[in-house]
């Protein structure tokens, strides 16, 4: 039975992130990515629905040792997905990779104090074991095969077409349709936009409205900065600048939420003005 010292589960960001540091804390390790299906990238590659993008910046959602350099802060997936790709392969991390590798089950040996993994490989998924001293699992938080699904009642005399963005077909054509988006968060937030381009009516049905701010997709900061400093220093400035302020706002929600929650709702009036429904549409029930 072959042995690896580290056995990384997901070649994702995270996966891909993990094997950056072993490579360079641990260079005396071997180690592996096991990756399920056969694409690098994760949730960047599986999700392809019109408008994917990052609900975070790419200066926090980045990798700290590898600079974003895109004008965009807030990314498109395809971006995310060549941000990636070119990660991987300018640090080789691609070369430990292996496609088609799906991990089915482990167990802990305490006597040799070693994992015993079960996986599949390749199109044949072909039984395999392989032996690893420490399991790290990227793998992420959901179900990569079948996205949640419920079931709706009467659903069976809908004609229409019922399909989850997780699954999204590429060659849909939605122009001219009556489209309904069910959930308020980051997904339908990037999909109701784009979908309203051609289609003919886009609703959105929500149990409770979503906080949301609008912020410019560039970080004009950010890239005046790289204009007068070295790339690295100008990523981390601006890295640490959003991490430190994202903390100071979730802490003052969290000791002042109805101030917090009247300015946001007041940045959503100024920008509809004052003949929209903000109270019924974009007033959440929760607190920020």
């Amino acid at each position: 039975m072959e042995h690896i010292d580290v056995l990384v589960v997901g070649a994702g960001i995270s996966g891909i992130g993990a094997g950056y540091h072993l490579q360079t804390l641990c260079p005396d390790r071997t180690y592996a990515i096991f990756e399920g299906r056969e694409a690098i990238g994760g949730t960047w590659d599986l999700f392809r629905y019109p408008g994917v993008r990052s609900d975070s910046d790419m200066y926090t959602l980045g990798f700290s040792f590898r600079p974003w350099k895109e004008a965009k802060a807030i990314a498109d997936g395809p971006s995310i997905l060549n941000y990636l790709r070119e990660t991987a392969q300018a640090f080789g991390i691609d070369q430990h990779i292996r496609y088609g590798g799906q991990m089915k089950h482990a167990a802990w040996d305490s006597s040799l104090s070693r994992w015993t993994v079960d996986y599949e490989s390749g199109p044949e998924r072909t039984p395999e074991q392989v032996s690893c001293d420490f399991l790290f699992m990227c793998a992420g938080y959901y179900n990569y095969a079948q996205g949640y699904r419920p079931e709706f009642a009467g659903e069976d005399q809908f004609k229409g077409l019922i399909l989850h963005p997780q699954a999204w077909p590429h060659d849909l054509d939605y122009a001219g349709k009556r489209v309904v988006v069910i959930g308020s968060g980051a997904t339908a937030v990037t999909l109701v936009p784009e979908m309203a381009r051609t289609a003919a009516h886009v609703t959105m049905l929500q149990r409770s409205p979503t906080y949301v701010v609008s912020r410019p997709a560039e970080d004009a900061f950010a890239n005046g900065l790289r204009k007068w400093l070295p790339a690295k220093l100008a990523y981390d400035i601006v890295r640490w600048r959003n991490v430190l302020g994202q903390m100071y706002f979730f802490n003052f929600t969290r000791k002042r939420p109805a101030l917090v929650k009247k300015q946001l709702i007041s940045m959503v009036r100024d920008q509809l003005g004052p003949d929209y429904d903000v109270d019924t549409h974009f007033t959440p029930r929760y607190n920020p």
